[in-house]
């Protein structure tokens, strides 16, 4: 399986020492014995961090809000720690579930999502102006965070089935962007484009993974990329956040608004950042400071020193999931191995167009700061994706402790 994906085997080849920093089989002295570390430790400490450093950061710009909404500025840390719980639950649960039964249900799980998009327009809850939740009394579910994990599972599982196909024929490549584009009519009616991005750019680079041509992704690219400025022009709020990210400061009280007051908690933050707690746009200058502007009340809050220690864990959990993906593939179980590829590319991705917004290189777009912003859908899908990396990991170091038990007989 290894030598027909060229392609991920390159971008690990010069990396490859790094499978003898973390051997998953460990000598003991004595009797010789081997033990199996069954997990990814470094993946769980990163994942801790972040949860850790997303709590922090939730509460701290969160308080004048919770302040004026509710009268009780922890309002916000509350719920994050309610959704924290539920997402470690969850967790506890989700390591349990092989990954075949993850295969077994990917289209049951696709439709689900659809079935949840297809409510929203229905009976769903508007927030801001966008239809994106549905409510059950004091809770609210967000489908088009379930609709990124549901369309990977299933791309996953379509291409272990159709892997020959999608390298050689077109329309094989063209009917999982075809599900693709049913998910991003649906989340085009909510509005929601940033959503819509994530999944266009994670399948095109799960095909990309499973070997597809070149000249297809150029004919997709290029037909995509017609597409976005075709729906920028058919909104003129779409217009308005692209002009005014070009150059918010011609109205800064306008449409640039938002990415000149983000781009003062930047200024202030300098190097060492103005202390925990100690920042001033978050006091209702910045709007949505502890969901989509979080970042840059981390940077003001904790300086260039804090920004790049977070961009480093955030990049080094999208490095270790194409790492299980590899390992996975290396041992022949090809959905588990494409499945982590795609959180690989989706977790940098949305990561890197949050900050991207942020600092001013990407038109407003309502995403979040993977397990750093406010939001439980969030939290707990990404939260669930990352568990899943552990299994595969689990699975992958098992299959090889197998393999070595199977060849020293």
């Amino acid at each position: 399986m290894l030598s027909n994906l060229p392609r991920i085997n390159l971008l690990f080849q010069y990396l490859d020492i790094l499978r003898y920093l973390r051997a998953p089989l460990t000598g003991i002295s004595g009797k010789h014995k081997e033990i199996i570390v069954l997990y990814d430790r470094t993946l769980l400490w990163l994942t801790l961090g972040l949860a850790a450093i997303g709590f922090v950061m939730v509460t701290s710009s969160s308080m004048p809000i919770g302040q004026r909404l509710a009268g009780d500025p922890l309002l916000f840390a509350k719920r994050d720690a309610v959704y924290l719980v539920l997402a470690l639950s969850l967790a506890m649960v989700t390591l349990r579930i092989p990954m075949k039964i993850w295969q077994r249900y990917a289209n049951s799980f696709l439709l689900i999502s659809i079935a949840m998009l297809l409510i929203i327009l229905v009976a769903g809850s508007s927030v801001n102006g966008a239809l994106r939740w549905i409510s059950f009394g004091p809770i609210s579910i967000q489908p088009s965070e379930i609709s990124k994990l549901a369309l990977f599972c299933y791309l996953s599982s379509y291409i272990v089935r159709k892997v020959e196909e999608v390298r050689s024929n077109f329309w094989g490549f063209c009917k999982p962007m075809g599900v693709m584009v049913v998910l991003a009519v649906m989340l085009l009616a909510q509005p929601d484009l940033g959503t819509v991005v994530i999944l266009f750019i994670t399948t095109l680079g799960l095909l990309f993974v499973a070997g597809a041509k070149i000249w297809q992704f150029m004919a997709i690219i290029g037909s995509g990329f017609f597409s976005v400025v075709l729906l920028i022009i058919a909104e003129p709020y779409r217009i308005r956040r692209v002009i005014s990210f070009w150059n918010p400061w011609s109205d800064p009280f306008g449409s640039g608004y938002q990415l000149t007051q983000s781009l003062m908690a930047f200024g202030r933050g300098e190097f060492w950042g103005q202390g925990l707690g100690n920042s001033v746009q978050k006091l209702e200058y910045l709007p949505e400071a502890h969901t989509d502007f979080i970042f840059s009340i981390l940077g003001e809050e904790l300086g260039y020193f804090g920004v790049v220690i977070v961009l480093l864990m955030v990049f080094s959990v999208s490095f270790r999931a194409m790492s299980i993906g590899r390992r996975a593939l290396e041992v022949d179980q090809r959905f588990s191995g494409f499945l982590a590829c795609a959180i690989g590319i989706w977790f940098s991705i949305q990561a890197m167009v949050n900050i991207g917004v942020a600092i001013g290189i990407f038109p407003t777009k309502g995403l979040t700061l993977p397990l750093i912003s406010y939001g439980g859908s969030s939290l707990l899908i990404v939260s669930t994706s990352l568990v899943l990396l552990l299994r595969i990991d689990y699975e992958t170091r098992m299959e090889r402790a197998q393999a070595v038990v199977r060849g020293s007989r």
